[in-house]
């Protein structure tokens, strides 16, 4: 009997702490800042009813309120991306490049804050979310050098009186899907060398870890790619 009174006052102690932490859990939801829409370079807050928290895996700590994004955004992100390829298509590529330069640059000097974004949201000890951001950065480094990567071939005589040639042309909008493991490798890998290209880009972060592609979009967007 006696041991059966212990059992129940435990499992209600239990049922207390659950209580508790539910409540401190909730309280701070409502006190986390809010995830932003990048939607034709501009930063918004979304319509939608429903959100998910972004935690610290190491505290259980909410970072941040994520929204699932409605289908008007989304088709507001797509549409904001065909309108800005026809003039980006028309740029330069030397152009395209010095917009990469000032994109490796921008990153090379916000380092540790996006090292520091990625640590908080997937737990990533700090130099490897450093190295995370830095294998990113090899493929920015890359698209500055993109230009050979971009000529067609030419083939004079492959039958008689006809030449063989080829073009490398931008495909449009471009998309991407994020993994949680990598929050800032992973959307370096996708877009520099895409809007190098001439394409545009829609990406979608992981809901697990999104800061580390937002900081990474608006310096983009500082290093001069169209909005």
């Amino acid at each position: 009997m006696q041991r059966s009174q212990q059992t129940l006052a435990l499992a209600y102690a239990r049922v207390l702490h659950l209580k508790r932490f539910s409540s401190s859990a909730a309280a701070a939801s409502a006190d986390a800042p809010t995830v932003k829409l990048l939607i034709n370079g501009e930063f918004k807050d979304s319509s939608t009813d429903s959100w998910i928290n972004v935690t610290n895996p190491a505290t259980q700590d909410v970072v941040s309120r994520l929204p699932l994004t409605t289908v008007a955004e989304f088709k507001a992100a797509v549409q904001a991306a065909k309108d800005a390829f026809p003039a980006w298509r028309a740029t330069p590529v030397p152009t395209r490049q010095r917009v990469m330069l000032k994109f490796q640059e921008l990153i090379r000097q916000n380092w540790d804050e996006l090292a520091k974004s990625v640590t908080t949201e997937q737990g990533k000890t700090f130099q490897d979310a450093k190295g995370d951001v830095f294998r990113g950065l090899e493929v920015v480094e890359a698209a500055c050098g993109i230009a050979p990567l971009l000529m067609g071939e030419t083939v004079e005589n492959v039958a008689g009186g006809i030449d063989c040639y080829s073009l490398r042309q931008p495909l449009g909008v471009c998309a991407g899907i994020c993994p949680f493991n990598f929050p800032a490798m992973v959307p370096l890998w996708m877009y520099p060398l895409a809007v190098t290209a001439g394409n545009t880009f829609v990406l979608k972060p992981s809901e697990k870890d999104p800061g580390a592609s937002l900081m990474l979009a608006d310096l983009a967007m500082q290093a001069g790619l169209p909005r």
